[in-house]
């Protein structure tokens, strides 16, 4: 049975999914099938294996940014992992019924994270090519910086050199900077009619030089398969296309692999269900976060490492779905010490720190991936912790989550809070897969405390101004400032912004931390485990 509260916030979830399924409207959906072309998203269901689940990434990139601009649903972009043949393979379908296609700042930042993940996990990546270009109206946000639309094509030849297998197929236009990318991918396949690939448009071309040409005479698949020699095969309808990547996949030989340890899998004792049961949607109430583990882990079985030290965190060893992996947990519960101290849930104190990073220390030792379950709202405050160094403490387990080189996979699944965020392995710390429940808050602080301090900057300027602030004026401020402030903490304000790489459906995050742990495995090159210096 679902917990009422966590019905609601996944309906919400599915509502808002729906809508983005929709990419730039059902008008712009029928246009797409009138020129007998397929959405992106059923391009992609054609592609994958039947029967085989779409781990998407990025659905919610760009939700409700560019208002001025009619919105950017995904990002542009439909990208994930997907089983093609066999083999997992990222996958990124340019959606030309958003704005043609084009490159909003949130496309080229959705488009180099898929990238980054085929890179980290040595994944071949599959390009599903339908796009205008950038969008001129933000060229300036999206044309020359480091993280810009240029990098695609600095990351394409990255990924040749490291022998990452990259594949394009040119189902609609292919134009500017953008006919890099087919070419610079090893093989490159074109659909007759509607793909095409020129560094100018038949307009382009005749404002510079004057001459009159058509799309597909300038660099259509014909061109481009018996002139140019640019493309390397050629196809009538976007199926046969499809057919025929998925044909090369079929044929690769195998890599190395980074040897992770797998057994064979076991489902949990604890029902799936049971996983929306554990935690107060409002996160208002102490829980107990071994019960949420049970319902994740093969046979609900958790070694617990140091169980009666640092208990605000929990570490341990488990397996998800046969993969041996190293867990790091904040726990909710209200904790009595070894001193009879009472600590508080959801905050790291200096001896909970000092456990997690020694385990994480101990999981690169042994090349075992490490899962971070996020609920925390930051580390112990106040003079008795301060004067105890956790700073100190506290840098020790930033240490050894910075400088970890096994696989990082988080999961937010309530509070992501400060200092808190980084310690447990936020977005700046590189995890390999970051995902939120829909419960998810990610902000500085909590919102009470924010607003309330937010409010006492605001109050004092505006008395240092002469102007009166009475308990009614404070009130209203301070309902506007909180207002504010917790539709900035919210997981779709994040995942908007690729904070984190998708919401799921907290049932989902079994199947997704053993789908992570897999496609990290097939990259053999693990450095060696370095901490540099820190205070002991």
């Amino acid at each position: 049975m679902t917990n009422h509260n966590f019905t609601d916030l996944l309906n919400d979830l599915n509502k808002k999914a729906e809508k983005i399924h929709l990419g730039g409207g059902e008008k712009t959906i029928e246009k797409q099938r009138e020129r007998n072309k397929l959405t992106a998203r059923e391009r992609i269901h054609y592609l994958v294996d039947d029967g085989s689940e779409f781990d998407e990434i990025g659905k919610f990139a760009g939700y409700e940014m560019y208002p001025e601009y009619g919105g950017c649903a995904a990002g542009g972009i439909v990208g994930g992992i997907g089983i093609i043949s066999g083999r997992q393979c990222v996958i990124v379908a340019n959606d030309q019924t958003v704005k043609a296609g084009a490159f909003f700042p949130i496309t080229g930042k959705k488009n180099l994270r898929l990238q980054e993940i085929a890179m980290e996990n040595h994944l071949p990546i599959i390009y599903l090519v339908d796009s205008a270009g950038v969008f001129l109206p933000m060229q300036d946000e999206i044309f020359p910086d480091k993280e810009h639309f240029g990098r695609v094509f600095r990351n394409n030849a990255m990924m040749s050199a490291q022998g990452i297998p990259q594949i394009a197929a040119v189902m609609g236009a292919c134009v500017a900077g953008g006919a890099y990318l087919p070419i610079m991918s090893d093989e490159t396949l074109m659909v007759e009619n509607n793909g095409s690939i020129f560094l100018a448009g038949p307009y382009l071309v005749k404002a510079a030089i004057g001459e009159d040409i058509d799309a597909e005479t300038l660099g259509g698949a014909t061109t481009h398969n018996t002139l140019s020699g640019i493309a390397d095969y050629q196809f009538k309808t976007e199926k046969e296309c499809l057919d025929q990547v998925k044909s090369i996949i079929g044929k690769f030989g195998e890599k190395p692999k980074a040897g992770f340890n797998r057994a064979e899998p076991k489902e949990p004792l604890l029902p799936v269900t049971d996983i929306y049961n554990v935690q107060n949607v409002g996160n208002t109430k102490a829980y107990d976060v071994v019960n949420i583990i049970k319902t994740i882990v093969d046979n609900s079985e958790l070694e617990q490492f140091k169980e009666h030290y640092g208990k605000t965190i929990v570490c341990g060893y488990a397996r998800i779905n046969g993969w041996a992996v190293g867990i790091v947990a904040n726990q909710r519960t209200i904790v009595k010490t070894a001193k009879g101290e009472m600590q508080l849930g959801g905050v790291i104190y200096n001896d909970s720190a000092d456990k997690a990073a020694r385990f994480v220390m101990n999981c690169n030792q042994k090349n075992i991936p490490l899962v971070f379950l996020q609920d925390v709202t930051g580390f112990m405050v106040g003079s008795r912790s301060e004067h105890s160094g956790i700073i100190k403490d506290g840098a020790k387990l930033v240490n050894a989550v910075s400088n970890s080189v096994v696989p990082k996979i988080t999961v937010i699944i309530g509070n992501s809070y400060g200092a808190g965020n980084y310690a447990m392995c936020g977005k700046a710390y590189d995890p390999r897969f970051i995902y939120a429940w829909p419960s998810a808050k990610i902000a500085v602080m909590g919102g009470e405390q924010a607003a309330k301090t937010l409010l006492q900057i605001q109050t004092a300027s505006m008395k240092a101004k002469g102007e009166v602030v009475d308990a009614e004026k404070e009130k209203q401020l301070l309902d506007s400032i909180k207002a504010k402030y917790n539709s900035q903490t919210t997981p779709y304000y994040a995942a908007a912004r690729l904070w984190v790489d998708e919401i799921i459906d907290p049932a989902d995050t079994r199947k997704r931390i053993a789908n992570a742990i897999e496609a990290a495995n097939h990259n053999p090159n693990i450095a060696d485990f370095k901490t540099g210096v820190f205070q002991v």
